[in-house]
C-alpha cells in the first residue's frame, strides 16, 4: 500500500449493510411478519433464499471494504477497488463541478460524512463518492477544490463570506407539512395494518360486528377519527421537520449552497456559472398560497435523477421571497410574469388528442373489474380538466438572449434559459398539428440526464423565428 493511499473506515461496512435493511425491509416483512405462520412453498423456500443472500452480502461488503483504498493528491482523487477484478480511477479536481454531502444516523454514530464529487460526463462512472470520511478529511478535500493548483496553501487559506438568504423556522415546516399534504401518507399505512392483520387473525367478522357498534355509539367513532387525524398530522410533521428541518440557502462570489435535514444532513454546492437553467413548479395549492418550488438545473447533476430535490430552494417558499433569492443570487435569471399566450385554437388541438389512459383505464377495468367502469369516466374528466389548466397556463416570452416558458396542468412549470445553456434546438410537428399549423419546440440543456423542455403548440412563423434566434447568436 503505498504510504499515501487509506483504507476506508470500518463504518463503510455499516452503512452499506444498513442500507441493505432498508432496501429489504418489504421482502422481511412480507416472509416473517405478514405470512408469519404460512407454510406454503414459495414462503418457505423466500426465507431460506433471503438468509444465503444475507450471509453473501455480509461477505461480500467486508471484503469490498478490505480490498477497496483511495488516495488524494494535490489536484485528483485516485482510487483502487476489486475483489477479484482490481480497477483503478483517477478523478482531476478539474472535472469536478458540483459537491453533495450526506450525513446519515450511521455516519454521526461514528462522527463520519459521505461526500459525492459531481463531474460534467455521463456515464456509469461520472460521480465519485466517499461513502465514509472524517470532517477533517472533507474540510482538506473541498480546500483542495477551491484553490487555484498553483496557489495551495492551506495555513493561508482565505475567509470566503457567505450570504445567508433563507433559513427555514418552525412556521415554515409547519406549512410545509400541510402543503405537502405528507399526512396523507399515515392512511394508507393505517389501512395496509389493518388489512394485513385482518388476513392474519381472521377479524373480518368481529370487526363487522365492532363498526356496527360504533356506529350506534357515533360519539366513540367520532373520537377515533379524531385521534387518527391527529396522528396522521403528528407523522407528517415529523416527516417534513425530518426531511426540511434546519434548511440554509446561501451562497458566496463563485457558489449557491444548500443544506437541510434534522436526522439525515444533506449538503448541496453548485458552481454559478454551471447553473444551466432554472425550474419553477407550482402545484394547485401552491398557486392557491403562492407558494413556490424554486430547482437548479446544473450541468453536473446525479444521473439517477435523486439530485433534483437536493438542488431545489426551500420547496415550500412564498413566491416573492424566492423570486428575490434567485434574482440575489443568479441576477441573470429573472422570472417575467407577463407573458405570450396561445390562440383558442391550440385547446381544441389539445381536446382532440387520443385519450390513451382513459382508454386504457376501460380496458383494465372491463377484463378485471366491470362493476368499477364507472371509475373511467372520472379519469376521462379529470383529463380533460388537466388540457384545458395546461392551455390555460402555458405560456413564453423570449426577450435577448433569453427564453422563458410555463406550461403544466395539475403542476404548472416555468422554465428560464439563456442562449448560450442550450445544447440542441428541434421543432416537431405531427399530422395533427400540421392542420392546426403549429409545431412542438424542443429544448436540450446540458444535464445528467440531458434537461428537455418543450413548448407544444407555438405557431410555425413563430417556431422558426426561434429556431433561427438560436443559430444567428454566435456561442
Amino acid at each position: 500500500m503505498h504510504p499515501t493511499t487509506k483504507r476506508y473506515h470500518p463504518a463503510m461496512i455499516a452503512v452499506d449493510l444498513i442500507s441493505f435493511i432498508k432496501g429489504s425491509v418489504g421482502i422481511v416483512l412480507i416472509l416473517f411478519i405478514f405470512k408469519a405462520t404460512s407454510t406454503a412453498t414459495w414462503v418457505v423456500w423466500g426465507r431460506y433464499i433471503f438468509t444465503v443472500v444475507c450471509i453473501f452480502t455480509l461477505i461480500w461488503t467486508i471484503l469490498q471494504w478490505m480490498f477497496c483504498q483511495y488516495e488524494v493528491t494535490q489536484n485528483s482523487v485516485i482510487e483502487r477497488k476489486g475483489v477479484f477484478i482490481k480497477s483503478q480511477r483517477t478523478v482531476p479536481f478539474s472535472s469536478i463541478h458540483n459537491l453533495k454531502s450526506n450525513t446519515t444516523f450511521i455516519h454521526r454514530w461514528f462522527g463520519l460524512t459521505s461526500l459525492t464529487l459531481e463531474t460534467g460526463t455521463s456515464g456509469e462512472h461520472a460521480n465519485f463518492t466517499f461513502p465514509v470520511i472524517t470532517a477533517k478529511e472533507k474540510k482538506h478535500i473541498l480546500f483542495l477544490l477551491e484553490q487555484p493548483q498553483d496557489q495551495i496553501d492551506e495555513e493561508q487559506k482565505p475567509v470566503i463570506e457567505q450570504t445567508i438568504h433563507f433559513q427555514s423556522n418552525k412556521k415554515d415546516l409547519i406549512k410545509a407539512s400541510f402543503t405537502s399534504l405528507s399526512f396523507l401518507a399515515f392512511f394508507p399505512l393505517l389501512s395496509a395494518l389493518y388489512f394485513n392483520l385482518a388476513e392474519l387473525f381472521h377479524i373480518e367478522d368481529s370487526a363487522k360486528s365492532a363498526f356496527d357498534y360504533l356506529l350506534i355509539h357515533w360519539w366513540m367513532l367520532i373520537i377515533i377519527l379524531i385521534i387518527a387525524m391527529v396522528l396522521s398530522i403528528l407523522f407528517g410533521l415529523f416527516k417534513t421537520f425530518t426531511k426540511y428541518g434546519n434548511f440554509v440557502v446561501s451562497d458566496d462570489k463563485d457558489r449557491i449552497y444548500i443544506e437541510k435535514g434534522m436526522g439525515n444532513v444533506v449538503s448541496y454546492s453548485i458552481l454559478k456559472h454551471r447553473v444551466q437553467a432554472v425550474v419553477v413548479e407550482q402545484s394547485l395549492l401552491k398557486r392557491l398560497l403562492r407558494l413556490v418550488e424554486v430547482k437548479l438545473i446544473s450541468a453536473g447533476g446525479s444521473e439517477d435523477g435523486n439530485d433534483q430535490d437536493t438542488s431545489s430552494l426551500y420547496p415550500f417558499m412564498p413566491k416573492k421571497q424566492a423570486y428575490q433569492i434567485l434574482q440575489s443570487m443568479l441576477p441573470q435569471y429573472i422570472i417575467e410574469e407577463r407573458m405570450e399566450r396561445f390562440p383558442i385554437k391550440v385547446l381544441w388541438l389539445k381536446l382532440l388528442h387520443p385519450y390513451y389512459l382513459t382508454i386504457l383505464s376501460i380496458i383494465g377495468l372491463a377484463i378485471f373489474k366491470r362493476e368499477w367502469l364507472w371509475i373511467a369516466a372520472i379519469v376521462f374528466v379529470l383529463s380533460v380538466t388537466s388540457r384545458i389548466l395546461d392551455y390555460w397556463f402555458t405560456s413564453y416570452i423570449r426577450h435577448g438572449k433569453t427564453v422563458q416558458i410555463r406550461k403544466g396542468g395539475f403542476v404548472n412549470e416555468t422554465f428560464v434559459t439563456h442562449h448560450e445553456r442550450i445544447q440542441q434546438v428541434t421543432i416537431k410537428h405531427s399530422w395533427l398539428q400540421r392542420k392546426f399549423n403549429v409545431a412542438t419546440l424542443v429544448f436540450l440543456n446540458r444535464a445528467k440526464p440531458m434537461h428537455e423542455s418543450r413548448l407544444y403548440g407555438l405557431s410555425k412563423e413563430e417556431a422558426g423565428i426561434f429556431y433561427t434566434w438560436y443559430h444567428g447568436h454566435p456561442k
